[in-house]
């Protein structure tokens, strides 16, 4: 016999009955009866019930024993009877009674409790993981994700990709998130850099030949933790194609995060194939978002020409100046009390807005604030523009365009959480394309990149040389799920020539460009084919098919949102030797020093 188990502790059923077993776990209930003692032996699969009688030897040995210590018993399996067979265990119908055992390893007190579902602070669950990971809904989350990754595998390389590794000490790249450093012992004063994602190396892979490359790419970015991503590093499904146009990349995706989610979507409604294009100007103003939860029935709209030149002078004055007004539908909220519009108003003001105007339209007329300034044309007008009936009401909101866009988009949800009209049970993509290639930057006065600088501008070349490059688009798209962004994507740049002029618009020298992406320009200059690709990410697509509010649910060891690893104690100080070592001094802010 086998020294530790003979089955796994999900694996006996009745017809096991009369025969010996070895089991092996941690210890996750103990029931004393006084002349029986009942054990739930869990390992990683299951439970199995197991019984001691108070005449055993091991019986005060096991009385006494911790939870979560981890013990190996032999013994007899045994039918339960009809009265105590446990229905919702794979294992309730039968019990091993244990005719010898021995304790592999004792647990000390718990910190906090294995076999609940009992809340404990987040500085205990990341401090002992190890134990939060033994609770069943974490344990099941970590399996779900080894699982979708597996699955990504198997639907990536039948589609014939190839899993290609990129380095993880790179060069340092300017755009983008800040880079975490590593300094180079060998090269005294120079620092490799933690990939923020392998862009440019899987386009180098399209130059150097080959077809379909793919990886679980591991991607590190030193900026602030959120609730949709890890502060430190995340995983996603790295993939890149060539000869191919943006609807090729898209076929190629969709099957893969459609056939994810009808796997692991517990029955969930999901959006057929092909998943509805939006652009991203058409996602602006209809949700307020480049990132829509198509859940929420409501649509924004824009209504300018019901204020102009109107009575409400508040609203004409802010368009004569430059703004925008943005409705948001509220379907059958006549009904509600004041109080709802009350509350509307009160968390427009908590977003730094003076509140939400709102009109009613119930009883054949038009109720509200602003309702006695617009005539019966108007309203007429704002109920065609807005699509709202009888007993809905309209909310306003009246802002400059960014402004308007953000405030509206957070007023859609809100409204659309509070009328509790958002649709459950289901999983809706959509792809946002057309991004603007350009942005103005307020901050530093000039042109930049909004999305991917190596994308491929709509119209190329041409475009770049002749149109204002804040009206170029670029092949650039998200692929978007319940209101999460899911991928960034584009069909990248090939011809150096664009690189230079796109570059040059953002305010870059050629002697800049060539000094920074050298790499990537030196190998455009040798033949590269039209190649295009995305990467989603895997913590949000687990996040999504567990139904967690947070990643670190769903990622084994994840850091807090200080970016600290409470349970290796990471980031930590080193040695004098070490930093001599890299040819460092530390030089600590004032208020550490």
């Amino acid at each position: 016999m086998h020294p530790y188990r003979t089955h796994k502790c999900h694996e006996l059923r009745v017809e096991h009955v009369g025969s010996k077993a070895r089991l092996s776990g941690w210890i996750h209930r103990k029931r004393d009866h006084g002349d029986l003692l009942f054990i739930d032996l869990r390992d990683h699969y299951g439970i199995t019930q197991c019984v001691i009688e108070a005449s055993n030897i091991h019986f005060k040995t096991l009385e006494a024993t911790k939870l979560e210590s981890v013990i190996t018993v032999t013994g007899h399996i045994l039918q339960r009877t009809p009265e105590t067979t446990n229905t919702k265990m794979p294992t309730g119908a039968i019990e091993l009674a244990i005719e010898e055992c021995s304790i592999d390893s004792v647990a000390d007190v718990l910190p906090l409790s294995v076999n609940s579902d009992q809340d404990f602070p987040e500085e205990t669950r990341l401090r002992y993981r190890f134990l939060d990971l033994r609770r069943e809904k974490m344990h099941a989350n970590i399996v779900l994700r080894s699982q979708v990754i597996a699955s990504i595998r198997r639907r990536m390389i039948k589609q014939g990709f190839m899993e290609f590794q990129t380095p993880i000490l790179t060069a340092s790249s300017p755009e983008g998130a800040r880079d975490f450093l590593v300094p180079s012992r060998v090269h005294p004063g120079k620092f490799y850099a933690l990939p923020q994602a392998p862009q440019m190396f899987k386009q180098l892979l399209m130059i150097a030949g080959f077809d379909r490359y793919f990886q679980i790419a591991p991607c590190f970015r030193d900026e602030d933790g959120r609730a949709d991503r890890s502060p430190g590093e995340f995983y996603q499904l790295d993939f890149e194609m060539s000869f191919v146009t943006q609807e090729d990349v898209f076929a190629a995706l969709e099957p893969v995060l459609h056939g994810l989610f009808t796997e692991f979507g517990n029955n969930k409604v999901i959006t057929s194939t092909p998943f509805p294009r939006i652009t991203y100007e058409e996602a602006m103003l209809k949700y307020g978002t480049d990132k829509p939860d198509l859940r929420n029935p409501l649509i924004i709209s824009q209504v300018n020409e019901v204020f102009e030149k109107s009575d409400f002078s508040v609203f004409s004055n802010a368009l004569a100046n430059g703004s925008v007004i943005r409705a948001i539908p509220a379907p059958n909220a006549a009904k509600e009390s004041r109080k709802f519009f009350d509350n509307l108003n009160d968390w427009a003001r908590t977003q730094g807005a003076p509140g939400l105007g709102y009109i009613i339209f119930s009883e054949g007329t038009a109720k509200g604030p602003i309702a006695k300034f617009l005539d019966n044309t108007r309203l007429e007008q704002l109920k065609r523009l807005t699509n709202v009936q009888e007993g809905d009401a309209v909310f306003f909101v009246c802002a400059p365009q960014k402004e308007a866009e953000k405030l509206a988009g957070l007023a859609r949800q809100k409204i659309a959480q509070d009328l509790n009209i958002i649709e459950q049970n289901c999983f809706k993509f959509c792809w946002i394309v057309d991004f603007p290639m350009f942005e103005y930057n307020e901050d530093q006065r000039k042109i930049d990149f909004s999305h991917n600088p190596f994308s491929m501008p709509q119209g190329g070349l041409e475009a770049l040389q002749s149109k204002d490059p804040l009206d170029i688009k670029a092949y650039q798209y998200d692929i978007v799920c319940n209101g999460y962004e899911l991928s960034s994507g584009a069909i990248r740049n090939h011809k150096p020539e664009i690189m230079y002029k796109a570059f040059e618009i953002a305010g870059y020298t050629r002697q800049e460009v060539e000094t920074q992406f050298s790499g990537m320009l030196n190998a455009l200059k040798y033949g590269a084919p039209p190649h295009g690709g995305s990467a989603p990410g895997i913590d949000r697509i687990v996040m999504l098919l567990a139904e967690e509010p947070n990643l670190r649910e769903i990622v084994a060891f994840p850091m807090n949102q200080q970016a600290q690893d409470l349970l290796m104690g990471a980031p930590s100080e080193v040695t004098q030797k070490q930093l001599e070592e890299l040819h460092i001094r530390v030089q600590l802010p004032p208020e550490q020093a």
